[in-house]
């Protein structure tokens, strides 16, 4: 298994930014995908993640910017991130699981395949 994040870089407060991970080795109906992140001196945080139903779940603190959705066809998950904040500057991590419970979708030791990080830096 494989997964690899793109699409990471520098803008400014109010852009907005899309993140790819292409995966290989997945079965996506059987799958959750997430995106998780982690600022510098923080621990990684989950931002949101899509369960192979299609239900999507979000970080209170993305909720209304941020959007996940995942191409099937394409075995590729991507986030949508829309009017950015200094505070989402981090390195972003793409994350798949394949026995996440569903009262546990936002901790991140459920997930047992990552990427290797997208650095998303917002300047003010």
């Amino acid at each position: 298994v494989q997964l690899q994040a793109s699409g990471g870089g520098l803008v400014q407060a109010g852009d907005s930014l899309r993140l790819s991970c292409a995966t290989s080795g997945l079965t996506f109906s059987h799958v959750t995908l997430g995106w998780f992140r982690q600022a510098s001196g923080k621990e990684r945080e989950f931002v949101a993640t899509i369960r192979y139903s299609g239900h999507t779940y979000y970080a209170d603190s993305v909720k209304g910017r941020f959007t996940i959705s995942r191409d099937k066809a394409k075995n590729t998950v991507y986030l949508q991130m829309n009017s950015l904040k200094p505070e989402d500057t981090a390195v972003y991590y793409c994350a798949a699981g394949t026995g996440v419970i569903l009262s546990s979708v936002r901790n991140r030791d459920q997930y047992n395949y990552w990427g290797q990080g997208t650095l998303v830096t917002v300047s003010s």
